[in-house]
């Protein structure tokens, strides 16, 4: 039997009319706050993050919520739309930043960034954790896993952002200094093991936490780790050649974008998250030398001027400061704030000193590991929409990552400014002087 299948109804006017606003709303507001935070020196993603915090239900929907419903209207077919161009925004943006991943950094310092990310990493895991079997049942997500919970909030305390560190680091003129060396290879294992756990959760959100589905998980991420080192990196470097080879730098570009989406597809089809995926793609890309990694910087200008602000401002609709009204929810938020910082910096510190390393290094260690910034506000988003946060964990979560981001710069600029140059570090500071741009 033959079935007739009709065309499809198109999106309807009223529909693509609200969307549209809701994209040119949203980027007005993302770039200018954006661009008036980096004037303050704080991180542009605070500004752009606060974009969506004034379009959400902190500000707009509380005092003219009638305008409120019509630009960001609650029928999930409408917010869908909006989610999906987001979510584009979130791969392409993980993806470039798997471009500062140094592989050949973190061989060539594997002693020292070993116990810098032991002890930047378990501490804060081990208290996240903790601190997530200990937080009221009314921060739990729909699904009302307290040990899947407790996992995601020890995840989201250990991550680091290694794109804000990483332009940290680059603005104030740090990243020829060892420390910052050090800083960049440490966040790199925060930010691998970080996707990786964050794949976990997620199975255990959907599945529930049993020990059949850790297991699989388990599997599931060490058959992603082996087909990316033995058959996505050959396969991405040939298929990158010969886009090279094309002299078209158009074809690089696609081909990148197209990699970076379908190793997110993969993940995915695999029960993780899609970030996963492009976060491998992008750092494999990025380790195939200048060839490859020269079209990710070429994503870069569009993907940090338009779809990562699109896609901070959309995230930061889902943050409900009223929340912060409920003394508990406040409690928890300054629990949660005090135990990030508090865990980072110490565990940095710590593992610093067991690599041997001084005072004020431990200390500018620890306090640039301590940026959350983007991949917090990431997680957070793959926390709410699989159900482990709701609205007021969610803003929990992403007020650690804004307060984390602003509170690293000063701290560094402090430290490092009393830590003499070595020859070392001068020699470097003149190689990469003489490198071309990176972006």
């Amino acid at each position: 039997m033959t079935l007739a299948a009709g065309p499809v109804p198109a999106i309807g006017h009223e529909e693509v009319l609200v969307l549209l606003v809701q994209i040119g709303v949203l980027l007005i507001l993302a770039v200018g706050l954006g661009r008036l935070a980096a004037r303050l020196n704080l991180p542009a993603v605070v500004g752009e993050l606060v974009a969506g915090v004034l379009l959400g239900p902190s500000l707009l929907g509380t005092a003219f919520p009638a305008v409120s419903q019509w630009l960001l209207p609650r029928e999930p077919e409408q917010m869908h739309l909006l989610s999906a161009v987001a979510q584009l925004g979130a791969l392409l943006l993980v993806g470039v930043s798997g471009a500062h991943i140094d592989l050949g950094l973190l061989r060539r310092e594997r002693a020292a960034v070993a116990w810098v990310s032991a002890g930047s990493v378990l501490l804060p895991l081990a208290l996240g954790i903790g601190l997530g079997f200990l937080l009221p049942v009314s921060l739990l997500g729909s699904n009302g896993d307290r040990p899947t919970f407790a996992l995601f909030i020890g995840v989201a305390i250990a991550v680091s952002a290694l794109p804000v560190i990483a332009k940290t680091l680059l603005d104030m003129g740090l990243m020829h200094r060892n420390v910052g060396q050090l800083i960049i290879g440490a966040a790199a294992v925060s930010d691998i093991l970080g996707w990786l756990l964050l794949s976990v959760v997620s199975a255990m959100a959907t599945a529930g936490f049993r020990a059949g589905v850790l297991a699989r998980s388990v599997a599931a991420l060490l058959l992603v780790l082996a087909l990316t080192a033995f058959v996505a990196r050959p396969l991405i470097g040939r298929l990158m050649r010969r886009a090279e080879r094309s002299g078209n730098g158009d074809t690089g570009l696609s081909m990148a974008v197209v990699l970076v989406v379908l190793a997110g597809a993969g993940t995915h089809a695999l029960g993780m998250e899609p970030v996963l995926g492009a976060f491998l793609c992008g750092t494999v890309i990025g380790s195939l030398g200048m060839g490859g990694r020269r079209y990710l910087h070429a994503m870069r200008p569009f993907v940090m001027a338009v779809l990562a602000p699109l896609f901070l401002a959309t995230a930061g609709l889902q943050v409900d400061l009223t929340a912060l009204r409920r003394p508990p929810v406040l409690v928890a938020a300054l629990v949660t704030l005090l135990v990030a910082v508090g865990a980072k910096c110490a565990g940095g510190y710590v593992g610093a000193r067991l690599g041997k390393l001084g005072h004020d290094e431990a200390v500018a260690i620890g306090a640039g590991l301590n940026a959350r910034g983007v991949v917090e506000i990431v997680l957070a988003s793959v926390g709410l929409n699989i159900g482990v946060l709701n609205s007021a964990s969610y803003t929990v979560v992403v007020l650690v990552a804004i307060v984390t981001s602003v509170m690293a710069p000063p701290i560094l600029r402090r430290t490092t400014g009393r830590m003499a140059q070595t020859a070392v570090e001068t020699r470097r500071e003149r190689e990469y002087a003489a490198q071309p741009a990176a972006s």
